[in-house]
């Protein structure tokens, strides 16, 4: 599995011009899957992400786990986009629907269960999302 998590003041997600959901400060995780993931992916990321330390803290940096922050969760089979031949992306590696919507469906529930507010994208939705970076602090992560 893989994300793309931002440190951001707002962010949102719109769907046919309404908002499905938005946060304040906190954390954009933009999550995607590939052929070989599984839950147990899915929970190593969930933990990954809610305890990854890029917020500014007095006694060092701090996770969203420590300040109790939200997270916006939103799909993302481009991820797994291959651009190495052509300027045509091929999505190949990416996870099909029906295996990737219960993967990312479960590190929403996995964040959850570890008392983390989650907010969603709407899975294979034309989405609309917005954020307002902190830092920027932008990291790429994969389990």
């Amino acid at each position: 599995m893989r994300a793309v998590v931002s440190r951001v003041s707002t962010a949102a997600v719109t769907v046919d011009g309404a908002t499905v959901s938005e946060i304040g400060s906190g954390l954009l995780s933009l999550v995607g899957v590939g052929h070989d993931d599984d839950v147990r992916r899915a929970h190593a990321l969930a933990r990954k992400v809610h305890e990854l330390r890029i917020f500014p803290g007095v006694d060092g940096e701090r996770s969203a786990a420590d300040l109790g922050l939200p997270i916006l969760v939103v799909s993302q089979f481009t991820l797994y986009a291959d651009t190495r031949k052509g300027r045509r992306p091929s999505w190949q590696d990416a996870a099909p629907g029906e295996i990737a919507e219960p993967l990312v469906d479960e590190v929403v529930a996995e964040l959850r269960r570890r008392g983390c507010t989650v907010a969603t994208g709407v899975f294979g939705a034309r989405m609309q999302v917005t954020s307002v970076n902190e830092g920027p602090m932008t990291l790429l992560l994969e389990v």
